[in-house]
């Protein structure tokens, strides 16, 4: 008799999946444990193996197509040579049992008032457009007396780089000693675009793009941000990192951060919290379980080192690096992503100064890390000397976390920060 695979549920959050590979075709016999296909879902992709025994006679959803979570991806049958002519591909009354695990529905939580999106879409681009360089000169449309536009059309002076001393501003001729050469200036080769303004193309969502976007959305939206920025005085954890390359121990400025963050938030219990928005009640986590925000390609996922306090710096540099990378080729486990109690988002890498996250629900806190930059320092003696600094910033759910104790937990993890042998015992 034949039967219908419908799209597994990998992830708590996954709505739909992308089928990344097929991994058997039409008419291969599959039996139990074996591997089936990978999906590619809002967190990773995620090998799927057979449950029952069967045929693959027919396959519904092609490589790099999505499906909703038990929309049927396939057909079996018990026997090789059944029919499945005229056998439904889909059913309003499909089992359970190709799902992995079941994973109870989200309570939505009880807002105010409906919260609809506006629709935000781009204009059409521009019709009948003609292309055209800018031309005129702009001396002539400055307010300037007849006297001073004519001597400096004859001095070749533009008037637009100087301001007027007359009445209301006007240019006179006192004020030509000031202007400037009216030449013309050209950067390379002038082309004429090919293209209306306003074109453009719309790219589809990846499976973990459009959850990433969603959560985000309902986070600005919903919780009540407030943010603490602490510079912190980076030369000693530049000499220490130094200190320990040359002796080839490779430690990364995240690694310390990690560090710092895990036993400040064992010194700060309040704020390893999070919220409860269907009960509407604090989350107080007995653990400090660090996630660690990764770009991955398509958007980001955060793995987690659980028990970050119990672990020295150099246990915590080894599983950053192996969930990073794990994460990059999408073989995260969902324990590995699933969960967590504060969240450390680095840009520092890219050059950034600070930026502000947007909280990691449903916890309560998350802290971003901007760059090491070169800088002056007043010494005490009032002289000026060479630093480093590197800018902190705490963002915080207002709900559970109120400023003082924000405050406190950031100027602890500075406090490990500017003394980074403390993180190294």
């Amino acid at each position: 008799m034949p039967f219908i695979l419908t799209m597994p549920k990998l992830s708590p959050t996954m709505e739909e999946g992308t089928i990344a590979q097929w991994h058997k075709k039409a008419g291969d016999h599959i039996q139990s444990g074996q591997l089936l296909l990978e999906v590619a879902t809002d967190k990773a992709t995620i090998e799927y193996n057979a449950l029952d025994d069967g045929y693959l006679r027919k396959i519904l959803v092609n490589e790099g197509q999505t499906a909703a979570v038990n929309q049927p991806i396939a057909v079996f049958t018990v026997q090789p040579h059944e029919s499945i002519e005229g056998f439904p591909a889909a059913s309003s009354a499909m089992k359970e049992s190709s799902v992995p695990y079941t994973v109870a529905p989200v309570a939505k939580a009880v807002t105010g008032a409906a919260m609809q999106q506006p629709a935000f879409v781009p204009e059409p681009p521009l019709k009948n457009y003609q292309f055209a360089f800018p031309t005129g000169n702009i001396s002539e449309r400055v307010l300037a007396s007849p006297l001073a536009k004519k001597m400096a059309k004859e001095r070749g002076l533009d008037l637009s780089t100087i301001k007027g001393s007359g009445p209301k501003g006007r240019i006179v001729s006192r004020d030509l000693d000031l202007a400037q050469p009216n030449l013309a200036v050209t950067f390379g080769r002038r082309e004429m675009p090919d293209v209306l303004p306003g074109t453009y193309e719309e790219v589809a969502l990846s499976p973990m793009r459009k959850i990433v976007g969603l959560r985000l959305q309902e986070a600005k939206t919903f919780i009540p941000h407030f943010y603490i920025r602490q510079e912190i005085d980076a030369a000693a954890l530049t000499l220490v990192r130094e200190q320990l390359k040359s002796y080839n121990i490779h430690l990364t400025v995240n690694d310390f951060i990690i560090r710092a963050a895990a036993l400040s938030l064992r010194d700060h219990p309040s704020v390893n919290s999070g919220f409860h928005s269907v009960h509407q009640t604090i989350i107080q986590f007995k653990t400090v379980d660090i996630s660690v925000a990764v770009t991955v390609d398509g958007g980001l996922v955060t793995p987690i080192i659980r028990h970050a306090d119990y672990k020295n710096i150099g246990e915590i540099s080894v599983e950053v690096k192996e969930l990073a990378a794990r994460a990059k080729s999408g073989k995260l486990e969902v324990h590995e992503y699933k969960g967590g109690s504060f969240t450390i988002s680095n840009l520092g890498m890219y050059g950034i100064t600070d930026f502000a996250p947007i909280l990691n629900p449903p916890q309560a806190a998350i802290l971003g890390v901007g760059g090491i930059e070169d800088c002056v320092r007043i010494k005490a003696n009032g002289k000026a000397s060479a630093g480093k600094k590197m800018n902190l910033i705490l963002s915080l759910d207002h709900r559970v976390v109120d400023g003082a104790e924000g405050a406190k937990l950031i100027k602890t993890i500075q406090k490990y920060l500017e003394n980074p042998a403390v993180l190294l015992i």
